[in-house]
């Protein structure tokens, strides 16, 4: 019997939310897939680097992963709204172990090793929006945002411990680390098997208007309303310069003589301000000031990284690293509030859909990018210099300030929107 939301005396808290069978096990395997999917980053990045001694053939296996959001990700994340919720996560979770496994095997060349990496990619898109569909339905009233801020904050950690573990094991043994992430993978679909309901699809056939008509219609309502197209200008603007550090961790540790630790701990550092921040400071800070902080943090993200341009030792890498990852923390999420006060209810799944691709096809094209620069210069150089870029385009991306969302009629379609 599911435990009410609130008593009359409190709000609802953490314990409301594990009192849930069905929520433990979706957030027990979310937890898994997220920490097998930066295990497996950090492992085959660094597997690539020492194979081929090149920067820009490990950013380019760590970019991979966000390749399938460039080519297919919000079309990918409509077709799991036709199968069940729980049927799509167990599906994807056993086909990325497979995948993974065979990666996993010495001596697989290079090419082949990112076509799998690749094909694994695949399945992550119609995972989230299956898990996405799915938390609704567990969490009910307050434990909804309640869930989803819990959530967030853990993603965070488990990037942090997910990047510091694959940098220690790979460093010993990267095909280890890999077969790790095949288990976590095989973990997460026990979790779901055993403890989530089978509940029918969100999206009727009676109801489908054709995968390309639907994911357009996304992309209509995020450019067509201009304080949704600034949201998403410095949302994609802002990761594209804050995850450079994590994409070249491997050869920015080898230049300063930091090894796989090294590695693990720059790719943490980013994940562990933004886990900081979120745990901490969001919690000081009322909605409406960090709504009017978005301008000037927007600016401070990628300023925090120009700083590189010294070569620092590794102790003041990872304090500019965990210093962008604590703005990070403060400005993605009124962002995103600010996003989803705007965003009209009835495209609210396929609008955030269409945010989580340009999230990450800027994280890849940002990193392969940087990857080839660090081919002629060093490291250090290059962020620097490319956040330094970042300043200067996020000043002239926040020149309109952000007008509050007003009370109006109900949104237009799309289509008409956009004309």
């Amino acid at each position: 019997m599911r435990r009410p939301a609130t008593d009359e005396e409190r709000p609802a808290g953490y314990r409301d939310l594990f009192v849930l069978v069905e929520y433990r096990a979706v957030f027990a395997a979310s937890v898994l897939s997220w920490i097998g999917d930066y295990l497996c980053k950090a492992a085959v990045a660094l597997l690539v680097f020492d194979r081929t001694g090149s920067v820009l053939a490990s950013a380019a296996a760590f970019a991979v992963g966000y390749l399938p959001w460039l080519t297919a990700g919000p079309l990918l994340a409509a077709v799991a709204e036709r199968y069940p919720s729980r049927s799509v996560m167990i599906f994807c979770d056993l086909v990325r172990a497979a995948l993974i496994g065979l990666i996993a095997i010495p001596g697989v060349p290079v090419a082949v090793l990112l076509v799998l990496l690749f094909a694994s990619g695949l399945f992550a898109p119609p995972f989230e929006a299956a898990r996405s569909s799915q938390l609704p339905h567990i969490l009910a009233g307050d434990l909804y945002p309640l869930g989803l801020a819990f959530n967030n904050a853990i993603f965070h950690l488990a990037q942090v411990f997910g990047y510091a573990a694959g940098g220690m094991i790979a460093g010993y043994n990267p095909h280890a680390a890999l077969l790790l992430n095949a288990g976590t993978f095989v973990g997460s679909a026990f979790l779901l098997r055993r403890y989530v309901k089978l509940r029918p699809a969100t999206l009727g056939a009676t109801h489908r208007l054709g995968l390309w008509r639907e994911t357009g219609q996304g992309y209509a309502v995020v450019l067509g309303d201009p304080v949704m197209r600034a949201i998403a200008l410095i949302t994609f603007a802002t990761v594209t310069f804050v995850i450079v550090p994590e994409g070249l961790a491997a050869a920015w540790a080898s230049e300063i003589d930091g090894g796989g630790a090294a590695q693990g701990l720059i790719m943490a550092a980013n994940p562990l301000g933004v886990a900081i921040g979120g745990l901490i400071l969001t919690r000081l800070l009322r909605s409406r000031t960090r709504t009017r902080l978005i301008r000037p943090l927007a600016v401070l993200a990628p300023l925090t990284l120009v700083p590189a341009l010294l070569d620092p030792p590794l102790a003041g890498v990872l304090l500019l690293v965990t210093a962008s990852g604590v703005i990070m923390s403060l400005l993605l999420p009124a962002a995103q509030a600010l996003f989803k006060s705007v965003l009209p209810t009835e495209y609210r799944a396929r609008a955030f859909g269409v945010m989580n691709s340009g999230i990450q096809i800027a994280q890849g094209t940002a990193i392969l990018a940087t990857g080839a620069l660090s081919e002629r210069f060093s490291t250090s150089t290059v962020i620097g210099a490319w956040c330094g870029v970042g300043v200067v385009l996020m000043l002239f991306v926040t020149f309109r300030p952000l007008a509050p969302p007003e009370p109006s009629a109900p949104s237009p379609d799309p289509a008409e929107r956009t004309r």
